[in-house]
């Protein structure tokens, strides 16, 4: 849930400025939890008054703050190892879904109308090999292989390095120097553990279908290069009715992933100037993690604010939209996009702030956005007021949407970005069996508790006592699509 602050951050505000706001803000003992707020403006249970008791305090408080604005990606994946170790299942083995996912993935944002395939990479003991499968016919993987920060290694597929044919991918470990093997494409990681987010493509969304794109993932190989002669066999932990998940935990949880991380993962040059905030609030490499009484509820408070201050950004983040007079955005910022993309080489641009309001909605990340996949988002109708799940609500997609593979329309609960668990489909799309298209070819979508007449197949529901937010999808986009050659509306209200 949302915590209200008396605070309200706005703007491109630097992390350096942020951290003197953050100590104002406790120094004057200002900062009032008002209570929790839902999306169609419930106000919850009071979370009390914080008040600091000295300089130190002080300091704890906006060392906490800043540590969840710049390890937001770090433990949202970190938060999917630990629902991986639950599940069974470890690093160097494949994530799958053996269908089409429901309710019990409670990662940020996924795509339910795909197959997916995750391998889950450790280079600790050595390179890791991902064997990546050529395409075959309609069958094709689009993906990436990022780091633990969410930082894109390289895309892969008909999108990356291998363009189409397949190939041998070879993770490196930090400042790996042994030799690269004939016929591998090097992937240097700059820390040791990440992940592949694959998925392997529909078509129409036939129970064939499903069957031909998992039997297709699930040829993806990954092992250790030291057993390259005589690979093992990968293993797949198949986690479609098995809960799994990234929800943002915004309490002490935080920091307890936060603290696994650190102890695991090197510490990169950019980011050396938080080993003495993160000492501050107890996270110190070769330690243990035991705060006490007062400091967790400093920490508490302070995440519970960067929760505020994270979904302020966000709202903020659709302006300018990607089509003039609508709400439809890329919910990440130009500088977001610039800095992973370059792996941070700019040394002039490092949007931590900006990082952190991504991934507390979403994971993963691609190198060339925009090149296998493309989304836009929108969290508001046509008339500017947040979607309510109690009222109705109808998209028009006009024909010919100018992609290569598909589109899809998926909507996520606003205040987790999950999928909302209380409804049993969550998306429609191009490949969607039986969608029904209008005279001209155009496409009518509906958002409502119940189907309207006739129109179930293009309808996903909502449920009444929650808000939500609508994700666009766009899988081989055209040129065209960036031209805005073809352009679609604001969702409608339908009273």
């Amino acid at each position: 849930m949302i915590t209200r602050s008396r605070l309200l951050i706005s703007g491109k505000t630097g992390w350096l400025a942020l951290a003197v706001i953050a100590l104002l803000i406790a120094a004057c003992g200002q900062r009032t939890r008002e209570g929790k707020q839902g999306n169609n403006g419930q106000t919850g249970e009071a979370a009390g008054v914080f008040h600091p008791a000295d300089a130190h305090e002080r300091a704890v408080y906006s060392a906490a703050f800043n540590a969840v604005l710049w390890g937001m990606p770090a433990v949202n994946a970190e938060l999917m190892h630990e629902s991986l170790v639950q599940a069974k299942g470890d690093y160097n083995q494949v994530v799958y879904w053996s269908g089409l996912i429901n309710a019990k993935n409670q990662t940020l944002t996924p795509n339910p109308g795909v197959i997916y395939i995750n391998p889950m990479y450790d280079t600790r003991n050595g390179p890791v090999v991902l064997e990546i499968p050529p395409v075959e016919g309609v069958s094709s993987l689009t993906g990436s292989i990022d780091d633990s920060w969410q930082t894109a290694i390289e895309d892969v597929g008909p999108a990356g390095v291998d363009k189409g044919k397949g190939g041998k991918y070879l993770i490196l470990p930090p400042g790996y120097t042994g030799k690269v093997p004939e016929g591998y494409f090097p992937m240097p990681s700059a820390i040791y553990t990440g992940f592949v987010i694959l998925r392997s493509n529909l078509t129409d969304g036939s129970p064939e279908d499903l069957r031909r794109a998992i039997d297709y993932g699930k040829r993806v190989r990954i092992y250790p290069l030291s057993q390259a002669a005589q690979p093992p066999q990968t293993v797949f932990v198949d986690l479609l009715q098995t809960p799994f998940g990234n929800i943002i935990p915004y309490d002490i949880k935080f920091f307890h992933s936060l603290n696994d991380f650190v102890q695991r993962e090197p510490w990169l040059t950019r980011d050396m100037a938080m080993i003495d905030p993160l000492k501050t609030i107890g996270i110190e490499k070769g330690k243990p993690f035991t705060p006490d009484g007062r400091t967790k509820e400093i920490l508490n408070a302070a995440i519970a604010d960067v929760h505020q201050y994270l979904d302020n950004r966000y709202q903020a983040v659709f302006t300018p939209p990607f089509y003039e007079g609508t709400h439809w955005a890329l919910p990440a910022s130009p500088e977001m996009v610039k800095a992973i993309s370059e792996n941070y080489t700019d040394p002039n641009n490092y949007p931590i702030n900006d990082r952190a309001m991504s991934y507390s909605m979403a994971y993963f990340s691609t190198k060339h956005l925009g090149t296998g996949q493309f989304y836009l988002m929108t969290i508001r109708d046509k008339e500017g007021h947040p979607f309510d799940g109690a009222k109705s609500y109808r998209l028009h997609l006009p024909a010919d949407v100018p992609v290569k593979l598909y589109w899809s329309m998926t909507l996520y609960d606003r205040e987790t970005h999950a999928l909302i668990p209380t409804v049993d489909v969550f998306s429609r799309a191009s490949t969607t069996p039986g969608l029904l298209k209008n005279a001209d070819g155009s496409v009518d979508l509906y958002f409502a508790p119940s189907a309207p007449s006739g129109k179930t197949s293009n309808w996903i529901p909502t449920d009444p006592k929650r808000g939500f937010e609508v994700l666009a999808r766009f899988y081989g986009p055209e040129q065209g699509f960036f031209e805005k050659k073809w352009t679609m509306g604001d969702v409608e209200e339908v009273r």
